[in-house]
């Protein structure tokens, strides 16, 4: 009995013997070995597959607009470099990296990990991996990618490095709204041991890129034709709040967003604030429908000159166009008739009103960096008749491009405002209601009259509503004789699918609107009808 105990207790012994005997080689013959491979590695242990982000077309056909493609990445141990000067004086003019600099990121000796630079060209990196330094490495790693360019570029934003340059951080747009869903969790690598990372969650937009696409080349055209200094282009769904596409002029490539002036990183159409001038009145007419103290058949004298608070207001054409109806002033645009539109409900109501369109709030879209348009001079004390008689026809206010579109998206909506939004998966959010349906119809029909009688924005076969806008540019103690032009059109009326905003900043002779922003919303809404294959709602007669 005690010899098989014997046995068995050697058996255990050799067996204990032969595993710290594999451990000592292990971590001590070949730790330095394994360590070295596990330091080399350490960017694909540590970082976290940044999740896409997709367009999504009519059909639900997504197209890639943000992505991971692998680029070679330099980077170094420095915990593992004999020489940190020689290492950098040979690395540093082959990567255009202030020598200094990259001593100082060398010379941390109780760092494992350094990066150098991304997207190395291929050329360069081959040029350092045949340097064969010890502790400098050249690994493919994933880098974002932006495989339509310029496209959407400050709705969607960029990556660049994080604050302690190991990482990536969005910094516009959905790369940085939505940045903590889209980064993942890095890994980690402490005492030998590895713990992976989490990939990032993918983001699909509500932006069609075939729209988006139209909508950017229809701007990028009349920018270009009209010599304007800048332009918007808005496309959202009046019933959802679903932006379809925003474009801006100019814009930038993500992929070399080094290359571009940071003022061009910036959402013009969410944080910038402008006077929308006659695009306006729409709303004035809406508060003042609602409110009961005007229709549509109201008539006003029109004598070409309105007095208020000592201050002149004339219209547009410097005419008088004797009695006409609300509907008229659409049509014709008069500044006079908005101003007595906006005098006949009383400041109190009209500013209630603009509050209630949202005029003084964000509209909570998901974007980063939104401002809220300014009323500051209505809601000043003492605020005098004239900045409500000027409000009423889009000067001295501001709103954001969006703010705007939104307010009139509430009219092709049926009185419902609805919350702006990107992020597919967030759908519609009524915010609240703020003119009757009753109104938003008669002002929607007052909106296709002027189309109508224009001509310039008819389709044949559609009930399209829109208005212009030409507003003066603010300057030292005055207005200047720059002007920006807005269009904001839907349609069909009967039903509205889409909701569009062209702007352009400054187009050079300070021309009408109607040659400028008017047929490039046309054009776009053409191409969004057939696109759509929305049918006609209007009979030819």
């Amino acid at each position: 009995m005690v010899s098989r105990f014997a046995v068995v207790a050697f058996f255990i012994s050799a067996a204990y013997a032969s595993l710290f005997g594999r451990l000592y080689v292990l971590q001590v013959m070949d730790g330095s070995r394994y360590l070295s491979e596990a330091q080399e590695a350490i960017p694909g242990v540590t970082l976290a597959d940044r999740g896409s982000i997709f367009f999504v077309d009519k059909n639900g056909k997504t197209l890639s607009a943000a992505a991971n493609k692998d680029f070679p990445t330099v980077y170094a141990t420095p915990n593992t470099i004999p020489d940190a000067q020689e290492a950098a004086h040979a690395v540093a003019p082959l990567l255009n990296l202030p020598i200094d600099d990259v001593v100082r990121k060398l010379s941390k000796s109780d760092n494992q990990y350094a990066l150098l630079n991304r997207k190395v060209p291929q050329d360069i990196a081959d040029q350092i991996a045949k340097l064969d330094l010890k502790g400098i490495y050249v690994r493919a790693l994933p880098e974002r990618h932006y495989s339509q360019g310029r496209l959407a570029s400050q709705l969607i934003g960029y990556v660049g490095p994080n604050d302690t340059d190991e990482g990536v951080v969005g910094k516009y747009g959905v790369e940085r709204f939505y940045n903590d869903r889209l980064a993942g969790k890095p890994g980690n690598v402490e005492d030998g041991m590895a713990t992976r990372p989490v990939p990032g969650e993918n983001l699909t937009l509500t932006i069609d890129p075939n729209i988006q696409f139209e909508a950017e080349r229809i701007l990028m055209n009349a920018v270009e034709k009209h010599g304007a200094v800048a332009g918007n282009v808005i496309v959202e769904e009046p019933a959802t709040g679903r932006i379809l596409a925003m474009g801006n002029w100019p814009n930038f490539d993500p992929n070399k967003y080094q290359e571009a002036d940071i003022s061009d990183f910036l959402n013009p159409a969410v944080q910038s604030i402008y006077e929308p001038g006659s695009v306006m009145k729409v709303v004035t007419m809406a508060a003042g429908i609602d409110a009961g103290k005007i229709t549509p058949q109201t008539t006003f004298n029109d004598t070409g000159v309105l007095i208020v608070s000592g201050r002149k207001i004339q219209n547009w054409d410097l005419k008088a166009h004797g009695v006409v109806t609300m509907t008229n002033v659409i049509e014709k645009s008069l500044n006079t008739g908005a101003a007595f539109a906006e005098r006949q409900m009383g400041h109190d109501i009209f500013l209630q009103y603009l509050r209630q369109f949202g005029f003084d709030r964000q509209t909570g879209i998901d974007l980063p960096g939104e401002l809220k348009g300014d009323l500051d001079r209505l809601t000043a004390r003492g605020a005098p008749a004239v900045a409500f008689a000027t409000a009423s026809f889009g000067q001295g206010v501001a709103a954001t491009p969006l703010e705007m579109l939104n307010a009139v998206a509430a009219i092709a909506n049926g009185g419902t405002l609805m919350r702006p939004f990107v992020n597919a998966e967030l759908g519609p959010q009524e915010l609240r209601r703020v003119i009757s349906p009753e109104t938003a119809k008669q002002v929607a029909e007052m909106m296709v009259s002027a189309v109508d009688k224009a001509e310039v924005a008819a389709i044949s076969g559609y009930t399209i509503a829109g208005k212009t806008g030409t507003a003066q540019v603010p300057g030292r103690g005055g207005y200047t004789d720059d002007v920006i032009h807005t269009y904001i059109g839907f349609g069909p009326t009967a039903h509205p699918r889409f909701i569009i905003l062209l702007k352009l900043d400054k187009p050079a002779g300070a021309p009408l609107a109607g040659t400028t922003v008017v047929p490039a919303f046309r054009d776009l809404a053409q191409f969004i009808l057939g696109y759509m294959n929305i049918p006609p709602d209007r009979v030819a007669k």
